[in-house]
């Protein structure tokens, strides 16, 4: 970090988005922030700060020739339409998640850094326990965690090791496409919201019509989509999606909420019998401060959870997990207390993290 500038006077606003980005790359962060009335941001290791500590905020002539340096026409139509797009941006140094919208200082400007380099199962610290989830011909499998959590990474990672270990047909469906696949053993097509189709819905509605043996899809956040995808897990097909939730029982909850409640106990069953696994993460910052790892907790759909999810007990599902530790299924406290013991992480980020405040302070004082 010796080299990296801290007085504004050696800092003028760069000329072009590509700059900031590559900055971004070079010191492993995960969001860019360029904002009118704010200096430039990054978020490092789940935190958000200057990138420059003395630099001056960005004046709206500023935010306007950023925007300016890579905007494409369709994208500034939308722009100036609706006031806000977000779409998939690459460069020579890479593929970013990026977002303009309007406010009331002028534009803001967010990019995700988008690792293009695929990681593995193993890489990513995924238990073994989670393989055989992608081995199954049929059912639902559910990566849950807050944003920036890492779940596209390891979805893709899920993604991968189908195409090596299956000869099957992969349908992506993203917003935006982060990782590219090669077809190997599978043949791949991704399709991105927004640009090749209109909807996670209308995605979804169109791939169950290609013959799909695996369908990956990138947020499960409405009814229709939820209704899709569970329709297609009961009908033959291998179902990998998100969700904006915290742990196993929580996701169960928000996937049944959303249907009318004379629907529920339907979709209650139609869940117990698809449902493979659910995968619920947090990237953890380490307590060196050099990086985050991985929080992971893992449900598996045994008897006793399906009976569980049948009879609406999903508050019964910590006890189920501690008994189930045998088929390879681990509660997040769990996973924070192992990496807590080994000294990864602190006591405060344990705690603050973990379900059971009162059992992890008793942990603590054992």
């Amino acid at each position: 970090m010796e080299d990296h500038p801290t007085s504004s006077e050696t800092v003028p606003v760069l000329g072009h988005v590509d700059e900031y980005l590559r900055i971004g790359q070079e010191y492993d962060c995960s969001d860019i922030h360029l904002a009118t009335g704010a200096p430039p941001m990054w978020r490092r290791y789940g935190q958000l700060q200057p990138i420059w500590e003395h630099a001056a905020p960005l004046e709206p002539e500023d935010t306007e020739r950023l925007v300016a340096s890579f905007l494409g026409e369709a994208e500034s139509k939308r722009l100036d339409k609706i006031g806000d797009v977000d779409f998939a941006y690459a460069n020579n140094e890479g593929r970013f998640r990026a977002s303009v919208v309007k406010q009331r200082r002028g534009l803001d400007m967010a990019f995700r850094i988008i690792n293009t380099h695929l990681r593995s199962i193993k890489e990513i610290g995924l238990p073994e326990h989670v393989k055989p989830l992608t081995q199954y011909h049929n059912g639902l499998v559910l990566v849950t965690g807050s944003v920036g959590s890492g779940k596209s990474t390891t979805l893709a990672a899920l993604v991968d090791f189908v195409n090596d270990d299956r000869t099957d047909h992969i349908i992506t469906l993203e917003d935006p496409i982060e990782y590219t696949f090669d077809s190997r053993g599978c043949h791949v097509n991704q399709r991105e919201v927004h640009t090749h189709t209109e909807s996670f819905a209308k995605a979804l509605r169109g791939a169950l019509r290609e013959d799909p043996d695996v369908i990956m899809v990138g947020e499960m956040r409405d009814l229709e989509t939820i209704s899709l995808a569970i329709t297609a897990a009961e009908t033959g097909h291998l179902v990998l999606g998100t969700l904006h939730t915290g742990s196993a029982a929580r996701t169960l909850d928000r996937v049944l909420d959303v249907f009318p409640v004379d629907q529920r106990e339907q979709i209650r069953i139609m869940v117990s019998e698809s449902l493979r696994g659910i995968i619920s993460q947090q990237l953890v910052p380490l307590s060196d401060g050099s990086g985050r790892t991985l929080a992971l907790e893992l449900l598996i759909n045994t008897p006793a959870v399906a009976n569980c999810i049948r009879e609406g007990k999903t508050f019964m599902l910590p006890g189920v997990m501690q008994t189930g530790k045998n088929v390879g299924m681990v509660t997040m406290d769990d996973s924070l207390r192992k990496l807590y013991t080994k000294g990864f992480i602190t006591q405060e980020e344990a705690y603050e993290r973990c379900e059971d405040k009162i059992e992890m302070q008793r942990f603590f004082q054992s």
